[in-house]
């Protein structure tokens, strides 16, 4: 059963789904954008067997506080502190680690920082490799390159309804993704400040890539085992992230699925069994 808890961190209400046996090995699964912990609902009841799972929302996301942008600094390098902070509060010092999208920075960063907290590693979609990166980021460069009021206005765009909409959709059969977790997405979007605190963090993003050799080079120096577990659909993150991998770990295995971005909405079943099979 999964148990739905808050927590303070930093003095925010920090919101996360707890599931499985504390006596069994403890996986952190990382959200994406424009999601939250709700994205791992299907995937949660198929790995509480063997693992005691908890699911935070960062701050500025599903039910966890969202203190203003002008008074709260919505970066990466803060979210993965204050996840850190959150891992810390909860006595949490080695675990299997889950990163997907946005997940994927906040998971490195706290890796890179403690990297005998890492155990096992599942990257979903979760990209650290230019080889990676599809081709809407030659936009989204020029735009950190050269940053005007307008161009960021525009960003606006990557959570409109039809564009979240999208994300759940591209790449998948017709009628096969359930609406509930994009409606849910959607809704959020209405929160106050949410756009202005989620153009922070697209704007940020580029400090993550500007990452990549570092947390590329804790891959080499730890060598983690590591499950690659790719919509190979996905237009965002492109499936050779996911075998850019085995260039700095030797423990990777790389698995293709044929879904989009959030391929847990598809997939969550195929997913833990391979999780399952792996580890």
């Amino acid at each position: 059963m999964t148990e739905y808890k808050t927590i303070k961190v930093e003095n925010l209400d920090i919101f996360y789904r707890e599931s499985g046996d504390v006596n069994k090995p403890t996986m952190v699964l990382f959200h994406g954008f424009p999601s939250a912990s709700h994205m791992f609902r299907n995937l949660m009841p198929e790995l509480e067997d063997r693992f005691h799972l908890i699911a935070p929302d960062y701050p500025g996301f599903g039910q966890s506080e969202s203190p203003d942008h002008t008074k709260f600094e919505y970066t990466f390098d803060h979210l993965s502190e204050i996840m850190g902070k959150f891992l810390e509060k909860l006595s949490i010092n080695k675990f299997y680690m889950y990163v997907f999208d946005y997940g994927a920075p906040i998971g490195f960063k706290i890796a890179v920082k403690h990297p005998d907290w890492i155990k096992r590693i599942i990257s979903q979609n979760g990209n650290v490799y230019q080889e990676g990166l599809g081709s809407k980021w030659a936009t989204r460069q020029d735009f950190w390159d050269n940053p005007t009021e307008e161009k960021r206005s525009s960003y606006k765009n990557a959570f409109a309804p039809e564009t979240i909409i999208g994300q759940y959709t591209f790449g998948t059969r017709e009628g096969v993704v359930s609406p509930d977790g994009y409606m849910l997405d959607i809704a959020y979007t209405h929160g106050k400040d949410y756009d202005q605190r989620q153009l922070d963090l697209i704007f940020d993003y580029q400090n993550n890539i500007k990452s990549y050799p570092i947390f590329q080079k804790y891959l080499r120096e730890n060598q983690p085992k590591l499950l690659a577990v790719w919509g190979k659909n996905d237009p965002s993150f492109i499936y050779p992230g996911a075998e850019a991998f085995k260039k700095d770990d030797k423990n990777v295995e790389v698995d293709l699925v044929d879904s989009g971005h959030f391929a847990l909405e598809t997939h969550a079943k195929v997913i833990a069994s391979m999780i399952k099979s792996f580890f």
